[in-house]
């Protein structure tokens, strides 16, 4: 079966591996965040402890919520994979709140668990997070997020410091939002409205870049067909805050034509489309989001949703097998660097046909089956970073036809 999964990874695993990150995508701190545990005094430089054996690990998993639509794929996966590796897990759900967050933290390491994955996790609450860990001597691996060396240098270095910080599994948020707003730009959409979820998230700023750099480019190339993308409006978590923010809007953009939601674990794209259904406007409004919905087969028919992309929710099971290996004295990182990083791809998702294929492969069954998993569990590092790299609907179909 070894050959079998790594036979599509071999050509790439030269191009796509990395050992230690020298770079991170820009994220801005939240702001007003209060640490649980604020140790002045960083442990980072003690020795790591000694390798538990697999049937006694437990990996904690601090998560914005275990039961919204990509939560509860996310938990899913985790799962999956700590059943198949004999590992117990802990979950703490902490609500996007950056007091919660970095007190999750604090309730993990206090629970016994070895190590920790964490999202959210803004740049502001990692120096306590890290901190917690190097006291209590726990593992910590970030999914979905990354800490920014260009806007966070203070944190970044005491990442680099510690010991147990592991390192990131993150995507290219850029090219997700620059695909994304070419995507309604090639439909013929021009006045584009912006919803986003809670000001500085560091995925939402990339995912903004990437947006803005689309609108920039469409619009030096087309002087006399101009495209213009709204501030955007923060929709936080929920249905009802996206259902307020989509008609705000449609009510503010003369002739909006597309509407993006940049995200926000699922709530807030499931309150815009109901509220554009309930005013009369589904199939008129072109929109876009990243997250897949549950029942994103029959937006795609109906118009509800013009495009989507996801397929992340892969993330944390990447995060979880980092953090697997450092628990047990695999994967150690080389003192004073970052750690390991892991830059997943997106998948894009625009039609019936699109996502039937999705559907069969990521939905009804999983991407990864329990061997799989295990294989990959006993991966080196530059292996794991290339399997991450190839995931695809095409590449799922190889390894399961």
């Amino acid at each position: 079966m070894r050959n079998k999964l790594l036979k599509k990874l071999v050509a790439v695993s030269c191009a796509v591996a990395m050992t230690f990150s020298l770079a991170a995508c820009g994220g801005t701190p939240d702001a007003g965040g209060s640490a649980a545990t604020d140790t002045s005094a960083s442990s980072g430089d003690s020795a790591p402890a000694a390798a538990a054996p697999a049937g006694d690990i437990t990996i904690g998993v601090s998560i914005w919520s275990s039961t919204d639509v990509l939560g509860s794929q996310c938990k899913k996966v985790v799962d999956k994979a700590a059943n198949a590796l004999g590992v117990k897990t802990q979950w703490v759900d902490q609500g996007h709140v950056s007091e919660q967050v970095t007190a999750s933290v604090e309730t993990l390491c206090a629970a016994g668990c070895q190590g920790i994955i964490i999202c959210n996790s803004a740049d502001s609450e990692m120096t306590s997070a890290i901190n917690t860990c190097n006291e209590y001597g726990v593992y910590i691996v970030q999914f979905f997020r990354i800490i920014s060396e260009e806007n966070s240098p203070e944190v970044y270095k005491t990442a680099c410091d510690s010991n147990y910080y592991v390192g990131a599994v993150h995507e290219d948020e850029v090219t997700n939002g620059y695909t994304l707003v070419n995507l309604l730009l090639e439909k013929g959409d021009r006045n584009i409205g912006l919803e986003a979820w809670t000001v500085g998230d560091a995925t939402f700023q990339g995912r903004w870049t990437g947006y803005q750099k689309a609108i920039d480019e469409w619009n030096a190339a087309n002087p006399d067909d101009q495209a213009t993308l709204s501030e955007p409006v923060y929709a936080n978590t929920s249905s009802e805050e996206g259902a307020a923010a989509a008609m705000s809007l449609y009510n503010s953009i003369s002739g909006m034509d597309a509407l993006i939601v940049a995200g926000g674990g699922g709530d807030p794209l499931v309150g815009s489309i109901g509220a554009f259904e309930n005013a009369g406007l589904t199939g008129k409004i072109d929109v876009v989001s990243t997250d897949f919905l549950d029942d994103l087969a029959d937006q795609l028919k109906s118009g509800g949703m013009f495009a989507e992309s996801g397929g992340h929710f892969c993330d944390p099971l990447f995060a979880f097998l980092l953090c697997y290996n450092a628990v047990q004295g695999n994967y150690v990182k080389e003192a004073g660097t970052f750690g390991y990083e892991i830059l997943f791809p997106y998948l894009y998702v625009s039609s019936p046909d699109d996502y039937s294929n999705y559907e069969k492969y990521f939905v009804d069954d999983d991407p990864y089956t329990d061997e799989e998993i295990v294989e990959m569990a006993g991966y080196s590092f530059d292996e794991l970073n290339a399997a991450a790299a190839s995931l695809s609907i095409d590449d799922v179909i190889s390894r399961h036809q």
